[in-house]
């Protein structure tokens, strides 16, 4: 217990000159006293001691608070981040799979082209085939007709012979162009 009048005097005087009050559990330890003075200034010393512990008080549960909200926001802000790496995860796999049916739906487009393009250009080799064949059977037919009539064949020999050349030049022609075409449209 703190009785000593010089140390209360003291305190007393600091109080008075400094505005400085002895607060916590050394209040406690003040022995009564029948001197005004000193009843005055332990019971100021009692409620600011009272009134500090109130706003300690006040702002621990404040702190405790805040830090209670600030818990819960980064639950909330954990989980938000965990649905946003998932969204971007299934967006990832999502673009993976529009990119994969993509280039599927591109290799088909490709495919038919190259389906169509070869029936195309068989088409035309079959029909080059056959007006060379047919030019060439009806020139020998005549050439024949010419041989068994007995008529003079030697302009029609040189005719014939020079029909076939030009055939067989222009059905190389049509094909080489036809295969040059094919292999000049592919990609590779």
């Amino acid at each position: 217990m703190i009785s000593s009048r010089d140390t209360v005097k003291v305190a007393i005087q600091k109080a008075a000159k400094k505005k400085v009050f002895i607060e916590g559990n050394f209040v406690k330890l003040f022995a009564e006293s029948s001197d005004e003075d000193v009843r005055s200034y332990i019971n100021e010393c009692k409620r600011r001691d009272q009134a500090n512990r109130k706003k300690r008080l006040a702002i621990t549960k404040q702190v405790q608070q805040q830090n209670s909200e600030l818990e819960n926001a980064a639950i909330i802000n954990k989980s938000l981040i965990l649905e946003l790496q998932q969204s971007l995860e299934k967006l990832e796999m999502s673009k993976k799979e529009a990119e994969q049916l993509r280039d599927e739906a591109v290799e088909d487009l490709e495919t038919i082209q190259k389906r169509t393009q070869f029936e195309l250009i068989g088409t035309i080799v079959k029909v080059a085939l056959w007006v060379i064949v047919g030019v060439g059977v009806l020139t020998t037919a005549m050439y024949g007709l010419a041989l068994i009539s007995g008529t003079d064949t030697q302009i029609i020999g040189s005719t014939w012979s020079n029909m076939f050349g030009i055939l067989l030049t222009n059905a190389f022609s049509i094909v080489g162009t036809i295969m040059g075409v094919k292999y000049a449209t592919e990609k590779d």
